[in-house]
């Protein structure tokens, strides 16, 4: 007795995997989209944080500078 083929069962058992395995790569590439546009709108943040910080230090600066200067004012005004 001759074995029966399996081919059509096979084929249908492979193109089923290939639509599982078609619809994981079209989800899995709009998770890294997101991902991407994610990690960039992050980018900008800390580039926008990174200026406030730069822009404080800045201020701190002048802040300490005009602190002296008054201290030194109030320091010569008050001498006996």
């Amino acid at each position: 007795m001759a074995k029966k083929k399996n081919k059509p069962l096979i084929g249908i058992t492979a193109q089923g995997i290939g639509f599982r395995l078609s619809s994981h790569e079209k989800l899995c590439a709009e998770r890294m989209k997101q991902l991407l546009s994610s990690i960039s709108e992050l980018n900008k943040k800390v580039s926008k944080l990174t200026e406030d910080v730069s822009k404080g230090k800045g201020m701190v600066s002048v802040l300490v500078f005009l602190g002296t200067i008054a201290a030194a004012i109030i320091g010569f005004l008050n001498i006996k």
